[in-house]
């Protein structure tokens, strides 16, 4: 079994910070790619930054500058730190990793998600 837990979500006004984190756990043979994707009510799930094995990144352009995903390969742990927060941020944040188990083929795992609400 593989888990994706993700901490760090909550209510937080305008111009705010927050930082989220998603561990992975499990029988874990190879952690790849790793991401943060948010779903806005009434709206698709969207990408918000991945991080390959070797630290590349790539962001959707409505975060770049005020967003950082980052990651501890040692604590199989992913982190989103989202600077400058706006209303529109709003949403469900899900981490997604993709792994490999033992025996297996690589796939992606999904995070239960973590509310992000940026409200005054």
């Amino acid at each position: 079994q593989v888990q994706l837990v993700e901490s760090g979500g909550g209510l937080v006004q305008p111009g705010g910070s927050l930082r989220l984190s998603c561990a992975a756990s499990g029988s874990i043979f190879s952690l790849n790619a790793m991401g943060w994707y948010r779903q806005a009510p009434g709206k698709q799930r969207e990408l918000v930054a991945t991080i390959a094995t070797g630290g590349s990144t790539n962001y959707a352009d409505s975060v770049k500058g005020r967003f950082t995903i980052s990651r501890d390969n040692a604590k199989n742990t992913v982190y989103l730190q989202m600077n400058s927060l706006k209303p529109e941020d709003t949403a469900v944040y899900y981490c997604k990793a993709v792994i490999r188990r033992l025996m297996s083929p690589a796939r992606d795992y999904w995070g239960q998600g973590t509310q992000v609400t940026v409200s005054s």
